[in-house]
C-alpha cells in the first residue's frame, strides 16, 4: 500500500491558503482515481482507492492531518504503523518556500527547511520519506512567512495551481510504481512552472 499524504490546516478559513496547497494536490489525485468518500481515522481524513500504473492496481491511502500543521506527524506515524507501510512507500505533498510558484520536485529525505508538518512527521517516522514539493515562492523576509503561508492565494496564482493539481492527478500511476524521477518529470512537462510571469500578490 501506498501512503499519499497531503498537509494543510483543517477548517474553511484556511482553505485556500498557501500553506494547505498539499491538501489541493491529493485532492486531486483522489478524485481524478475514483478513491471512496473520506472518513475520519488516525486524526485525519482518510480516502482509500487504487491507482493504475502499467496494467496494474496499485492500492493507495490518502490521508489530510485533522491536527493542524504542527501536529501532522501523529496521523502519518499512526497510519504508517497501522497498514505497516515502509518509508518508501509515503509521499508527502507540502509547500516549499525556496521553490518559485508552481515549481514542483521530489526528493527522498532531507531537511525539512523550517517546515512545521516536515518536522512533525519526521519526529515520528524519521527523515527518510519521500517530499513532493510544492512552490509557492518566498515573501521576501523571515518576518514575513508565517503571515505568507496562512494568506490565501493571489489571483494571479490560479493559473498555475489548477493545471498543476491536474498534472500530478495525471502523472498518478509514476507515482504509484515508484518512478520518481518520471512522476516529477511528467507533472513538470504537463505543467510547467510560470516563471516568466511577474510575481503578483
Amino acid at each position: 500500500m501506498l501512503l499519499i499524504v497531503g498537509l494543510g490546516n483543517p477548517g474553511a478559513k484556511y482553505r485556500n491558503n498557501r500553506h494547505n496547497i498539499g491538501f489541493m494536490a491529493v485532492e486531486a489525485i483522489a478524485e481524478a482515481h475514483g478513491f471512496g468518500p473520506a472518513r475520519k481515522k488516525f486524526n485525519a481524513l482518510v480516502r482509500e482507492g487504487f491507482i493504475e500504473s502499467g496494467g496494474r492496481r496499485i492500492k493507495a491511502l490518502i490521508l489530510e492531518p485533522q491536527t493542524f500543521m504542527n501536529e501532522s506527524g501523529r496521523a502519518v506515524g499512526a497510519a504508517a504503523q497501522f497498514y505497516k507501510i515502509p518509508k518508501e512507500k509515503i509521499i508527502v505533498f507540502h509547500d516549499e518556500l525556496d521553490l518559485e510558484p508552481g515549481k514542483f520536485r521530489v526528493k527522498y529525505g532531507g531537511g525539512i527547511a523550517g517546515h512545521n508538518g516536515l518536522r512533525s512527521i519526521r519526529t515520528q517516522i524519521g527523515p527518510e520519506f519521500w517530499r513532493a514539493r510544492i512552490g509557492i515562492g518566498h515573501p521576501g523576509h523571515k518576518d514575513r512567512v508565517h503571515g505568507y503561508v496562512l494568506s490565501d492565494f493571489s489571483k494571479a496564482d490560479q493559473d498555475w495551481i489548477a493545471p498543476l493539481r491536474d498534472a500530478i492527478a495525471r502523472s498518478a500511476d509514476h507515482l504509484a510504481s515508484g518512478e520518481m524521477d518520471k512522476f516529477q518529470t511528467r507533472v513538470n512537462h504537463l505543467a510547467p512552472a510560470p516563471t516568466s510571469k511577474p510575481r503578483r500578490n
